[in-house]
Formats: C-alpha cells, sequence, structure tokens
C-alpha cells in the first residue's frame, strides 16, 4: 500500500470491498487510522449485481456518443480529490452521505497553477486549496473566482468539460460520475 498525491492510502493490489468496509469506513472503529478512498473506481464491473441499481441519467445520452462511463467513489469522511477537471460532461451524483464541492470556471486556470502540459498530472492543480499557507507559493491562487456547493444524499451536480473541481467528504459517502461526451 502506497499513499497517493492527497496523502490518501492507495493500494497496488485490489482489497475485498469487505476488507475496505472493515479497515477503512467509521464502523471498523479506533482500529481505522488511515484513510482509505475507492476513489473512480469500477465497483460496477467488480461486483455487476449492482449495476442493476443504476439508472443512466436521460440527459447523459443527449451528447456526441452513447458511452457513458460511470465511476464510484467510496470512502470515509475526509476522503479528498485535488483541484482537477475531467475532459468529459460529468454528472455528480451523490447516492448517500455529504460532499463539499468547490467549482472554478476554465476561466480561472491562469490563478490554478496547473502541472505543465506534459505532466501526467497535466490537468490538476498544484495548488492545495485548504492550506492558505501553501497558497503563498501560489500567490495568484487567492484570486480564483469559485463556487462553492454541498452535495446530500440525492442531489446530483453537472460539471461541465474543463470546469476545476476540489471535492472532500464531508461523511461517509458513495457517489457516482457518470462522464460523457
Amino acid at each position: 500500500r502506497d499513499r497517493d498525491v492527497t496523502g490518501v492510502q492507495t493500494c497496488a493490489l485490489p482489497i475485498s470491498i469487505r476488507e475496505f468496509v472493515n479497515t477503512y469506513m467509521p464502523s471498523a472503529g479506533p482500529q481505522a487510522k488511515e484513510i482509505g478512498y475507492l476513489a473512480q473506481h469500477q465497483l460496477l464491473d467488480q461486483v455487476p449485481e449492482l449495476k442493476q441499481d443504476i439508472e443512466v441519467p436521460e440527459y447523459c445520452l443527449v451528447g456526441e456518443k452513447e458511452d457513458v462511463e460511470v465511476n464510484t467513489w467510496f470512502g470515509p469522511a475526509g476522503t479528498v480529490t485535488p483541484t482537477h477537471f475531467d475532459a468529459k460532461h460529468n454528472i455528480l451524483t451523490q447516492v448517500f452521505g455529504a460532499k463539499l464541492i468547490i467549482l472554478f470556471p476554465p476561466s480561472e486556470t491562469r490563478f490554478l497553477y496547473p502541472h505543465n502540459e506534459g505532466s501526467l498530472l497535466f490537468n490538476t492543480s498544484q495548488v492545495n486549496i485548504e492550506d492558505p499557507q501553501e497558497c503563498e507559493a501560489f500567490p495568484e491562487a487567492l484570486k480564483a473566482s469559485y463556487y462553492v456547493i454541498f452535495l446530500q444524499a440525492g442531489d446530483m451536480l453537472y460539471i461541465p468539460p474543463k470546469y476545476w473541481h476540489f471535492v472532500r467528504s464531508l461523511s461517509p459517502s458513495f457517489s457516482l460520475s457518470f462522464w460523457f461526451e
């Protein structure tokens, strides 16, 4: 197991859903000392029975292609997806729990200090927007305009391509992303 750029525990080897829940979710008790996050995970391929409970929003089918990629996001409170943008349209759907989303229009890109174009992280900001001290290294970041959104169970948020977004789980949480073109 390794840590990703946000310090969240990542696993090189797959673990079962049961092991994930027992290790990282609040019901695991005081032994859950690390935050684990099934982020951008193909859970519906791993557990196909869950697909029966998922209906792709009709809005996803009005794009140029009918191919809709569905990813899941599952973890305890405190999980973070750093500020980044997606190349596709995204309908972020909150199944249970709550999330904070900070959304930046593409016009604010210059204030978010993206990694270099040729980098694997070209669509990810170098700025940790939760740490004002770090913003001193990126002084223009404080000029960025943004929207603050709280997603609760049952809420859906449309995020257009190239819109920067930061996500923090405020409680144990399960979300779906429907990506489409």
